[in-house]
């Protein structure tokens, strides 16, 4: 383990190995940090909530391995209300001044860029890319591999496999490109286009879509996992775009 000059190191943390601290990164407990992370200079990880109702209780943050926390981030630690747990994955980039509040649970190879703005009580998935200057509201759900466009102010659940823009967020398609990095199959891509064509942007009523959608092609994992996602949204899920 590395640790710069001006790190301030709280009581209540655990370091994992080959973990390095730039300079002047502030670090309070209780937090659980693991493997192979490089925190930058000036980042500040498990800082008491910005919750008025925090009344001190011993809630946690936990940071997985392979992370990239980059300067001017903030992870604040959970609340009593939200389960006492703030918790990033695994493979995470967090880049420069990313606020992620308290209770957020963070998925594997999740990218925030610059400035994104997570508030409390959010969920990401894993391979979830938002771009810089998001905002997303508290207790809002983000699926597995959504791509939040630069500037997105995002109030309700995102879908797994959409892409979304704007303020207020809008639906306008599937993150293609990001589906192709992950050498997706063109036949399950394929069928996940289907289902956003039918699910929101047809005129059928939800459950009529579903019903559709899964006559088609229910045998498709990746369609199931949109359709179980809608049905456990309690936020409600974005709309189409008016374009």
């Amino acid at each position: 383990m590395q640790i710069g000059p001006g790190v301030v190191i709280g009581p209540n943390v655990r370091i994992g190995p080959d973990t390095t601290i730039g300079p002047y990164a502030v670090i309070e407990g209780p937090t659980t940090i693991g493997a192979r992370n490089q925190i930058f200079q000036f980042a500040s990880l498990g800082a008491a909530p910005q919750d008025l109702k925090y009344r001190g209780e011993p809630s946690r943050l936990e940071i997985g391995d392979d992370n990239k926390i980059r300067e001017f981030a903030t992870i604040h630690r959970g609340t009593e209300g939200g389960g006492m747990l703030t918790r990033i994955g695994n493979g995470v980039l967090v880049m420069n001044y990313v606020h992620i509040a308290h209770d957020c649970i963070i998925g594997d190879h999740c990218i925030m860029a610059n400035s994104t703005e997570l508030a409390g009580h959010c969920v990401l998935e894993d391979w979830v890319f938002a771009a810089g200057l998001c905002g997303v509201h508290q207790f809002t759900r983000i699926g597995q591999h959504a791509m939040l466009a630069a500037g997105s102010k995002v109030a309700q659940d995102v879908p797994p496999f959409a892409m979304v823009q704007g303020d207020r967020a809008r639906l306008v398609g599937i993150n293609t490109l990001g589906l192709q990095r992950r050498n997706f199959d063109p036949a399950t891509t394929a069928a996940i286009k289907r289902a956003f064509r039918t699910l929101f942007f047809s005129r059928l009523l939800r459950e009529q879509a579903i019903a559709k959608v899964m006559e088609r092609d229910g045998e498709v994992a990746e369609v199931r996992q949109i359709v179980d996602f809608l049905q456990r949204s309690e936020r409600g899920v974005v709309s189409r775009s008016r374009d």
